[in-house]
């Protein structure tokens, strides 16, 4: 108990160095500080399907334990798992996509809920497809802010930049992204961006 207090005041980056050297308790405090919230993140990026984000959070846990070299020591940690979490929900999606057509019920007679379901779709897809050609300070700041839902203080936190830069980046990135997605004006105006 007293060597797990000290790692408790040991930052992520540290815990990660000691992680690569086979600490195994620096790598059970890593997984007691992200665990809950990327498994938040995972169930609600995997289509609330409880199962599979307890199957992506201990996949991420397996490569992070198997290949902590994979971490560059020089990067926020945060930041990191983050984006590696979003990779493997992108590679989901890309991977079901291959699997599935698009599934609308037959019994849907109303077009305008089809249409309206299929631009969502459409629109989705080509965020997605945006996110990709973003650096990785963007992504990352979307995928915080938008996918995560974290307020501006823990993004600051997370990332090592002032607030008001945030607030800036995060200003001219949404309109940015508005702009490339202007044909989805309905979908843009409910709030989905």
């Amino acid at each position: 108990m007293f060597f797990r207090k000290r790692l408790t005041h040991v930052s992520d980056e540290e815990l990660m160095r000691k992680v690569q050297q086979g600490n195994e308790s620096a790598l059970t405090e890593i997984y007691q500080r992200y665990s809950v919230a990327l498994l938040r993140y995972f169930t609600r990026m995997l289509w609330q399907d409880a199962e599979l984000a307890q199957d992506f959070l201990q996949d991420l846990f397996l490569k992070v334990m198997d290949s902590p070299g994979r971490f560059d020591s020089t990067r926020n940690f945060s930041t990191w798992i983050y984006s590696s979490a979003h990779n493997m929900c992108k590679n989901e999606y890309r991977n079901r996509a291959t699997r599935e057509s698009i599934d609308i019920p037959l019994e849907r007679n109303n077009t305008t809920d089809l249409h309206k379901l299929m631009d969502e779709r459409d629109f989705k897809a080509r965020l997605d497809l945006l996110l990709e050609t973003l650096d990785d300070e963007s992504k990352t700041l979307f995928l915080l802010r938008y996918e995560q839902e974290l307020d501006l203080a823990k993004i600051s936190d997370i990332l090592a930049i002032p607030v008001g830069t945030i607030k800036s980046r995060l200003f001219y990135l949404r309109k940015g992204l508005s702009q490339e997605l202007s044909e989805y004006k309905i979908i843009l105006k409910e709030g989905m961006l």
